[in-house]
């Protein structure tokens, strides 16, 4: 397991899909703004590809977020599309309703910056959020994220068009969490 201050991100138990699928992906509002694609609703017992871990797939690494103390299952983190031959990758995460405003979203991308740097070499990190996720946005900032841009309407999210806000960080301006 890798350790933040607060959580940790270890594998993604079979026990994990239906608490992350209840509280995060049937949120129908809630999916449609952390997911490109659009909401549809998964049948139960069935597998869902935002959950179930394919360990086979070198270009996404999925992790279930817990609290260290206690080992409660707070939400998910990922990092995606990444890329070898330039040393790059995305990262994003989602927190259940009831582990919002703790913190953990910043300590979450801290562990991952770790992740991607340090144990996976990467060179660049980056984040989509839309522009108004206030929360993503400090929790990225905190940790040391520039914005690089705004994709203008880019996107479509129950009923509108909406701003995305681009942020990376490069290897060498990433100062790690004590």
């Amino acid at each position: 397991m890798l350790r933040g201050s607060k959580v940790g991100l270890r594998a993604r138990h079979d026990e994990d899909i239906p608490i992350l699928r209840t509280e995060l992906y049937d949120d129908v509002a809630g999916t449609s703004r952390a997911q490109s694609a659009p909401w549809r609703p998964i049948t139960p017992g069935s597998k869902d590809a935002r959950l179930v871990v394919d360990d086979k797939e070198e270009g996404h690494v999925p992790f279930s977020v817990v609290e260290l103390e206690g080992g409660t299952l707070v939400g998910t983190a990922n990092l995606w599309g990444i890329d070898t031959h330039h040393r790059s990758a995305h990262i994003g995460l989602g927190l259940l309703p009831s582990a919002r405003g703790k913190g953990y979203g910043t300590d979450v991308v801290s562990v991952l910056c770790h992740y991607g740097f340090v144990v996976r070499g990467m060179h660049r990190l980056q984040i989509e959020t839309l522009a108004d996720n206030a929360a993503m946005l400090r929790s990225a900032e905190r940790n040391g994220f520039v914005r690089e841009g705004v994709l203008r309407s880019s996107a479509w999210v129950m009923g509108e068009f909406l701003d995305e806000v681009l942020l990376g960080l490069l290897a060498a301006d990433w100062k790690p969490t004590p």
